[in-house]
């Protein structure tokens, strides 16, 4: 599934025995993310039913930065780590000795705000002698699905955010490799530094989405950079330097800025619609999994049920609430590898960037 750096020795998942628990078959999964900006946990029972998912943002504090500030975050998780595990723990009416297992996210994110996340979940684990399972980030992202609805593998998933746009094949629970990632900015990253570019605010996805919702997308014919290539990978670094050399040539005011920020929407949804449904046709794949922060772009959602339709490919999304970072993906994800009786040890590490590979 994903190798550590090189010179690392981390052993992700380590299989031990399914523990004796009260509830007989692992069913209450305690679910952690820090990757990130948001600290969220979550308890989950019988793979669907959400028993809690608490997230608290950092949005409000980084905003005044226009941007994530990776030492405020990790400062701000610690601070808020047990906070966000004692209300979840309630919202859910039980105790940590009700719990089965205890996931956790491991990488790749932000590592100052991942090991915030994973010390907790070896302290929590390590005092209720639960199994602690290690989780991809990105993985979870694409199980969150599996809160909402049930599909059948093999099937892609686009994960799209701030931090990663990447093409996943899944194969079956637990066993996927990437076949397209960025080759420079995050699309979310791209809407994020225009947002910024523009003095609109941040998060930027949001603001763009709701600054286009009048404009036309086809008033600026911003370029598609690698849509002809052969391959699944994406560049969206030279889309943003398009977008503002037109807005340093031609200027931005009310009258046309909905349009100029439709169109670069507009072209953002183009090239991902275009290479995920290209890699779904190339690979013989039915069905195509849309998650990560921007999967809430309302606009992303139309193009690809439009396209994916014409095409006899079926498109799942989760809800948005799902879609952005929350500890509900990451106890679903524990849920499956748990079932697999693939656990992790305790002295496994945090990793900012992870290689992938297939597994």
């Amino acid at each position: 599934m994903w190798s550590a750096p090189r010179g690392k020795r981390p052993i992700l998942r380590a299989k031990h025995q399914t523990p004796n628990t009260k509830h007989g078959p692992l069913v209450i999964v305690l679910g952690i993310d820090t990757s990130c900006d948001d600290t969220s946990l979550a308890v989950l029972k019988d793979r669907r039913e959400i028993l809690s998912n608490v997230v608290s943002s950092q949005v409000p504090l980084h905003r005044l930065f226009g941007g994530v500030v990776p030492e405020i975050a990790s400062r701000k998780h610690v601070e808020l780590v047990d906070v966000v595990y004692r209300e979840a723990m309630e919202q859910a009416g039980l105790s940590l000795s009700d719990v089965d297992v205890v996931a956790v996210t491991q990488g790749p994110g932000l590592i100052g705000s991942v090991l915030v996340g994973l010390c907790f979940a070896k302290g929590l684990s390590q005092a209720s002698q639960k199994p602690l399972i290690g989780v991809n980030h990105i993985e979870a992202h694409a199980l969150s699905i599996f809160l909402d609805q049930e599909i059948d593998f093999p099937f892609l998933a686009l994960i799209v955010s701030g931090g990663h746009s990447v093409i996943l094949l899944f194969t079956e629970p637990a066993r996927f490799s990437m076949i397209g990632t960025t080759r420079d900015d995050a699309v979310g990253e791209a809407f994020d530094k225009i947002a910024k570019y523009l003095g609109l605010g941040y998060p930027g996805g949001k603001v763009i989405e709701d600054g286009a919702k009048s404009g036309r997308g086809d008033s600026v014919s911003f370029p598609r950079p690698m849509i002809d290539e052969k391959n699944y990978d994406f560049s969206f670094s030279g889309l943003k330097t398009a977008f503002i050399n037109y807005v340093k040539k031609n200027g931005i005011s009310d009258s046309n800025r909905s349009d100029i920020l439709a169109s670069f929407q507009e072209a953002a949804c183009d090239i991902l619609a275009f290479k995920t449904l290209k890699a779904a046709k190339d690979l013989g794949i039915r069905r195509i999994v849309l998650g990560g922060g921007v999967a809430s772009n309302g606009r992303l959602r139309e193009v690809f049920f439009e396209r994916a339709e014409t095409e006899g490919i079926s498109v799942h999304v989760p809800p948005s609430k799902l879609c952005t970072d929350n500890g509900a993906m990451v106890a679903v994800t524990g849920h499956f590898y748990a079932s697999l009786n693939r656990f992790s040890p305790l002295d496994i590490k945090g990793y900012s960037r992870m290689s992938w590979k297939a597994c």
